[in-house]
């Protein structure tokens, strides 16, 4: 067995350092890129969303490096994420490639026994014993936290430093160097030590940085390349940006979800304006919106693929919130077509409004 994955933002360092600890024969896919979204936009249908066009196109470079497993997550409700495995599996099928798809939905959504199956399935590869597959599992949640909160703290801290792009530096390099690695606990001390290292990091409190959530469908906010590196080109900016949806978020609410006590406050928050669960994450959108303007962010970008249903719900409520909260949001629909140069000026111009705002001279005042 030799197992790969899809991309989706810091997972893959995560993913390695469990493989590494549990001596399993991985393929790390190149990180997404245009050739990827061509070879999945090839032989995708033309209506399904961008995940799933890059996934394939993951998928098949990895295959190219020897790769004979799936591991994808999955999920129930209106979403098609939920049906991407089937798709993906008869697809590939369709291409000539066998393949074994490991699908890891909700334990609430399969039950418990069929989870620890399919965990089984993966762990079957390894020749470690119960107890240290155990621990080394832990570490692997342990990583995923750390290497959000690196990152948390780089885009955020980004708006103060003195030196503009010191913060963004030292992450990359963090990335960089976590992947170097070749056990989890040695991934562990790299990213304690660029936690550290940017906790040094020259700041001025006197800073005044425009702050903004990002918001939206979870896939499209977290991959880089799929939302065209919007959070670097906001620490470009000098603007400090923060995300609720993570890879850790994600683990978090499905271990608290079974007993409804995952994302209690986004939920309260969003009860006004989407009472109910509609799939994907609208509610944690509408919710993440309403908490962001409470916390005295300037603004929010939400981001989502063409066709995303979820979305399109929250896309229409948004403006709601925007009047009653008086938060500017500005909404980017991405796909294989978006244009670089087109997405940047709304970009530009989003922060123009917001820094005028900020500083009290719109209409001239």
């Amino acid at each position: 067995m030799k197992i790969t994955f899809p991309h989706l933002g810091n997972t893959f360092l995560a993913v390695k350092a469990l493989f590494d600890g549990l001596g399993i024969d991985y393929v790390v896919p190149p990180l997404s890129n245009r050739e990827a979204l061509e070879i999945g936009a090839k032989y995708s249908p033309e209506e399904i969303c961008l995940p799933f066009k890059i996934m394939i196109g993951n998928y098949i470079q990895s295959i190219r490096e020897g790769a004979d497993t799936i591991l994808i997550v999955g999920s129930c409700g209106p979403c098609r994420f939920g049906e991407y495995c089937e798709l993906q599996m008869n697809l590939l099928k369709k291409l000539g490639y066998n393949l074994k798809f490991i699908v890891l939905d909700y334990p609430k959504d399969i039950g418990l026994k069929e989870f620890f199956r399919r965990i089984s399935s993966i762990a079957s590869g390894s020749d470690k014993n119960n107890f240290e597959k155990l621990r080394v599992a832990g570490l692997g949640l342990k990583i995923i936290n750390l290497i959000d909160n690196v990152e948390k703290k780089a885009k955020f801290l980004c708006g103060y430093e003195l030196k503009r792009g010191q913060c963004k530096s030292l992450l990359n390099e963090c990335r960089k160097r976590a992947f170097e690695t070749d056990s989890p606990e040695e991934m562990i001390c790299v990213l304690k030590n660029y936690a550290g290292k940017l906790g040094k990091v020259p700041v001025s409190k006197n800073k005044k940085p425009l702050k903004i959530a990002i918001i939206g469908e979870i896939y499209t906010i977290i991959e880089p390349f799929s939302n065209l590196f919007i959070e670097e080109k906001l620490m470009n900016y000098g603007v400090s940006t923060a995300r609720c949806l993570t890879p850790s978020w994600w683990v978090k609410d499905a271990i608290l979800s079974p007993f409804k006590l995952n994302s209690i406050s986004i939920r309260m928050a969003s009860r006004k304006y989407l009472p109910f669960y509609i799939g994907g994450h609208a509610r944690e959108c509408v919710g993440e919106a309403v908490l962001a303007s409470k916390k005295g962010f300037d603004g929010a970008i939400q981001i989502f693929p063409v066709g995303c249903m979820p979305e399109i719900v929250s896309k229409s409520i948004l403006p709601n919130i925007a009047r009653d909260k008086k938060f500017p949001i500005l909404t980017l629909v991405v796909d294989e077509m978006t244009g670089e140069a087109g997405y940047i000026t709304r970009i530009e111009a989003f922060l123009d409004l917001l820094e005028r705002r900020k500083n009290n001279v719109l209409y001239g005042s």
